[in-house]
């Protein structure tokens, strides 16, 4: 099955989907078909600030339509903060979509924790992961942490590189919430998160939502 992917929101995302999907397809001994198309990372950061729907799912219909043609026979959103209309972009898209938000508040529910804190952009941080979770407490970072994340995330994302002071910023995000609001798990609510965080680098339990919806882009195409 031939995977299409809408990069692009950020570089540093559209590269773990890309480096990740390469390297599990060939482990698995089976080639890998994919095609990307690059959506803009400043329309969609402005859409979601204006919560503009419509507006981004005609984007992502657009891309969309040019997959189609490529042979493409599902698509992935590679951003967290792109998933904002995922389901209105589920209700027209020609592809069958793969939805992290599904993916990720499955993994949480068999996982069985009670609370979790989250990084991402204000609207992920804000609306808990878009009210995606059903089985689990979503806490955001309180206080001016909050505004803090979202700068450093948007920052990060755009650059497609993490500085020390933006690390500086998550990791002092992370602290408070495990003493103050006694989460079990911090959930990487933001794609390029991956560049900071990961399961192997880290002293405390993460969800990390890119991982998640990679395992669950396999699965889909490889069955």
């Amino acid at each position: 099955m031939q995977i299409g992917l809408i990069g692009g929101i950020g570089p540093a995302a559209t590269d773990y989907y890309y480096r990740n999907l390469i390297a599990e397809f060939a482990n698995r001994h089976e080639a890998l078909e994919l095609t990307i198309v690059h959506a803009d990372t400043p329309t969609l950061l402005d859409n979601l600030e204006r919560n503009d729907i419509e507006a981004q799912v005609a984007i992502y219909s657009r891309l969309t339509n040019k997959l189609a043609a490529a042979g493409a026979e599902c698509v992935v959103v590679t951003s967290i903060a792109g998933h904002f209309c995922i389901d209105a972009f589920k209700k027209v898209s020609p592809l069958h979509v793969v939805d992290m938000l599904t993916e990720v508040s499955e993994a949480i529910n068999v996982k069985n924790m009670g609370r979790i804190g989250i990084l991402g952009t204000r609207t992920v941080m804000e609306t808990r992961f878009y009210s995606g979770i059903r089985t689990a407490e979503v806490i955001p970072p309180g206080g001016s942490d909050l505004d803090d994340v979202h700068a450093a995330y948007i920052a990060m994302a755009a650059a497609g590189h993490v500085t020390s002071f933006q690390k500086d910023v998550f990791d002092t995000a992370c602290k408070r919430l495990f003493q103050e609001a006694d989460v079990e798990a911090i959930m990487l609510g933001g794609t390029d998160l991956a560049l900071v965080y990961d399961e192997q680098n880290t002293d405390f339990p993460v969800i990390d939502c890119a991982a998640i919806h990679v395992e669950a882009i396999i699965r889909y195409a490889t069955t």
